[in-house]
């Protein structure tokens, strides 16, 4: 396959992707899966090594322990997708078999209140299918003995479908697949996007080279940077880059058995890694807004906050030593942290796909393949992604997701 080149090949497409991470790959590979589509597709990426996008300083695990019904089956699709992604991807051998190492996600409830959160979430996501289980402080520790569960009153985890996957494959075979059905990739950036006459529709994007690409529909998946993309079209968008912290640590005596992702209460989360070793994430109490480019390290907030937290839940975790440590970024949605999708009301070919908070990288099938299906036939086909849409920000109706980490 050619390598990706700065310059592209036509003066206009049909649509014009702005950000070629998980959200971009998966929307632009699901139009090149759709039959009934068969217009142009550009991605437009700033960096094609992906270095430093949200999609490659995730921990790679996905949940369906969300409390509205359709976060849960929004995962059970992405689910099913890498288990069966050779067969998504018309049964190519070269697509690798993949599945889901199910370590499940433990939630520790420490009060009543968030213990009756618990409760009321396990109800949804069983009646949608999944395998969620409640389990008291005594259950936890004999399934776990190496918790430290003196303050806690409830625990919840789902065994089935939640853990570790294989992102990165998952992310190189989109793009790879949607290329090799002529979907454009180019190394650049958008600087301006430009109105039609009458202020109703975009008509083109000015590239950094210079270049001028008239497009027929604009899709906003840029990530952390939403805002700063929206703005150029003279519109907002309130999505803002927030800054998470992650280690990876070896424990000098490590776990008899998978330590599931742990969510603690205080919101340091930690999981299974493999080999003696685990990753962590956080961040600190004070959480702005930061500059799109600031991806330094917090070195106090190990020794000072994470650290102490591990050691407390997990005894065992007293004598670990840190191997890699980074800081990423969520595109954090200050309105209600759910996705944004779907167009402007008032500028109908401007389509969102922004805002996920850090649950894109699960959610990417599902809101790839909607956001195919919208700007394919103008409506969603499978999941009904609708209230996910634009509007309910103007009209100022939050979607309430409780599990938000």
């Amino acid at each position: 396959m050619a390598s990706i080149t700065s310059t592209a090949t036509r003066s206009h497409y049909d649509v014009v992707i702005v950000g070629g991470a998980i959200m971009g790959a998966s929307a632009a590979w699901f139009l090149s899966d759709n039959a009934d589509f068969n217009g142009s597709v550009l991605v437009v990426e700033r960096d094609t090594s992906y270095e430093a996008c949200s999609t490659t300083h995730t921990n790679s695990c996905m949940r369906q322990q969300f409390s509205t019904d359709l976060n849960v089956r929004i995962s059970q699709f992405a689910a099913d997708f890498v288990k069966n992604l050779r067969q998504y991807m018309g049964g190519d051998e070269r697509v690798p078999e993949l599945s889901i190492r199910s370590f499940g996600y433990l939630y520790l409830a420490d009060n009543d209140d968030f213990a009756a959160t618990l409760r009321e979430s396990q109800a949804v996501q069983t009646a949608a299918g999944a395998a969620t289980r409640l389990l008291s402080p005594d259950q936890i520790k004999q399934a776990y003995p190496f918790y430290n569960v003196d303050d806690i009153v409830l625990g919840s985890i789902n065994l089935v479908d939640e853990g570790f996957w294989d992102a990165t494959a998952v992310f190189d075979w989109l793009r790879r697949s949607a290329r090799e059905r002529g979907v454009e990739y180019i190394q650049n950036a958008v600087i301006g996007i430009h109105r039609t006459d009458d202020d109703k529709r975009v008509a083109s994007i000015t590239l950094k080279s210079g270049e001028v690409i008239a497009c027929g529909q604009l899709l906003n998946a840029s990530g952390p940077r939403a805002a700063r993309t929206a703005q150029m079209a003279g519109l907002t968008v309130p999505v803002e880059p927030r800054k998470r912290y992650s280690w990876i640590f070896k424990a000098d005596s490590p776990l008899d058995r998978d330590l599931p992702l742990t969510i603690d209460p205080s919101g340091v989360h930690v999981r299974e890694n493999g080999g003696g070793s685990y990753q962590c994430g956080g961040h600190s109490d004070f959480d702005p807004a930061v500059d799109y480019d600031d991806y330094s390290m917090d070195f106090s907030l190990w020794e000072n906050h994470v650290w102490p937290i591990l050691a407390t839940r997990i005894p065992q975790f007293e004598a670990i030593k840190v191997q890699s440590e980074w800081a990423g970024h969520y595109a954090y949605n200050t309105f209600d942290h759910n996705a944004i999708m779907g167009p402007h009301p008032e500028l109908e070919n401007f389509i969102f796909l922004n805002g996920f908070s850090g649950h894109g990288l699960q959610q990417a099938p599902a809101m790839g393949r909607g956001t195919a299906e919208w700007l394919t036939y103008g409506e969603y086909r499978t999941l009904d992604l609708r209230p996910f849409n634009y509007e309910r920000i103007i009209n100022g109706h939050p979607i309430i997701e409780k599990a938000i980490i």
